[in-house]
């Protein structure tokens, strides 16, 4: 809530009738007040109703960003550092949202995914994102190799999560920013197509019993061993 709120997208602000005063809510209502937005008081049931979990007594109606489409995503400003974080297959709502949460913490300029068999941007996405989709641009295409072959004719490189890669996290991307790091789906990874269109392919070395990490967990872990390796 507080998060849609500093983001300029909560609409309206809702509080329970007789909501204990506690120092979260309190700090939720001063940044309602700050943003010019008045608390409506309404019957507890009707934010219940709303299904979310530990609301504290308040919540936020909130209006969703607009997505980037193929055109926007090429007249997109990119700075000359920019990280891209492109989805490749994340269907899951709950994944969706935890990768844009850590993108958006690694200091990603863009999210990238794809039309089909992809999470939409919902509700569900952002809650699972802690808000960084409110804060995080979007951009959503029809086809996802091209979007990749434009971006890296743009002087992004292009690399890619595999646990078959022979190189790791651990080792120096090829070339510095821009660049754009993508993940695959838990079950199949990267789709062929645009495994090939990578420059490059990382691993993550596991050193447990467990073989793999999610999604959204391999992702943390490349963006801050491996996108924001100091230069």
């Amino acid at each position: 809530m507080a998060e849609a709120i500093r983001a300029g997208r909560a609409r309206r602000v809702l509080l329970a009738r007789g909501a204990r005063s506690t120092r979260a809510l309190r700090a939720l209502l001063a940044e309602a007040e700050a943003a010019g937005l008045e608390p409506e008081v309404v019957d507890p049931a009707a934010i219940d109703a709303l299904g979310l979990v530990d609301h504290q007594g308040a919540a936020a109606l909130v209006r969703l960003p607009s997505e980037l489409d193929e055109r926007g995503l090429r007249s997109f400003p990119f700075p000359g550092d920019a990280l891209v974080v492109a989805l490749d297959g994340i269907t899951d709502p709950q994944n969706f949202g935890a990768c844009a949460r850590a993108a958006e913490a690694a200091g990603a300029t863009l999210l990238l995914t794809r039309e089909r068999r992809a999470a939409p941007l919902s509700p569900a996405a952002v809650r699972a994102s802690a808000g960084a989709l409110l804060h995080l641009p979007v951009a959503r295409v029809t086809n996802l190799r091209r979007a990749l072959d434009e971006l890296r004719d743009r002087g992004f490189v292009v690399v890619g999560l595999d646990h078959r890669a022979g190189r790791t996290v651990y080792d120096p991307p090829p070339r510095g920013r821009p660049l754009v790091l993508v993940v695959g789906a838990e079950d199949v990874g990267l789709s062929r197509l645009v495994r090939e269109g990578c420059e490059e392919l990382v691993a993550i070395p596991m050193a447990g019993r467990t073989e793999s990490l999610n999604a959204s967990a391999a992702l943390a872990v490349a963006l801050f061993a491996y996108a924001r390796r100091p230069g």
